[in-house]
């Protein structure tokens, strides 16, 4: 007599998740000691988190400012390495974002690390900007809706927040 290990033994479960693919899970059992294979894919639902950072790394690789008001709540918080006040709203942090994204979003940049929590994420990255390597950290917070409601964003060294500083001010001006 064969157990119900030998009929249904579950050869493997694994998780596949990327920053812009959901996660899915898939599971192959093994129907008794012959090699036929079942394999169902079953679909699995983001929670918020995972859904808004993968919004965010789609829109940060493709390079894409016009969906970046979906993501954001009316009442995002944007705390800037150069400016002093934080800037409050949807509108004016659009305008940063938007700059940001043409200073920050060459073919160099790339996030190297991820710490993420239930409503919250610090995505750290890296960037060459006219031959200067920028160090940063961008820390994003999201309310039960998955809108971003606070977005900061930090940098070293000195001389990449004077480079920023000064081709954010001229892509702000530019802009207005």
């Amino acid at each position: 007599n064969k157990t119900v290990n030998d009929i249904f033994r579950l050869a493997c479960l694994w998780f596949r998740s990327t920053p812009i693919q959901p996660l899915r899970l898939e599971a192959v059992i093994i129907y008794g000691e012959n090699t036929n294979r079942l394999k169902r894919t079953i679909p699995w639902r983001p929670s918020m988190p995972l859904a808004t950072l993968s919004t965010w790394h789609e829109l940060v690789r493709a390079r894409n400012t016009k969906d970046l008001g979906s993501l954001l709540a009316d009442e995002v918080v944007f705390y800037s390495p150069i400016v002093h006040t934080p800037q409050v709203g949807k509108t004016i942090t659009l305008q940063y974002l938007n700059a940001a994204f043409q200073v920050f979003f060459n073919e160099s940049f790339r996030y190297v690390r991820e710490l993420t929590g239930p409503r919250d994420a610090a995505l750290e990255f890296q960037v060459e900007i006219d031959g200067i390597s920028v160090n940063g950290i961008d820390i994003l917070k999201w309310n039960d809706e998955g809108k971003i409601v606070e977005l900061k964003v930090l940098i070293r060294p000195l001389k990449a927040i004077n480079l920023i500083h000064q081709k954010m001010a001229a892509m702000l001006h530019a802009n207005q």
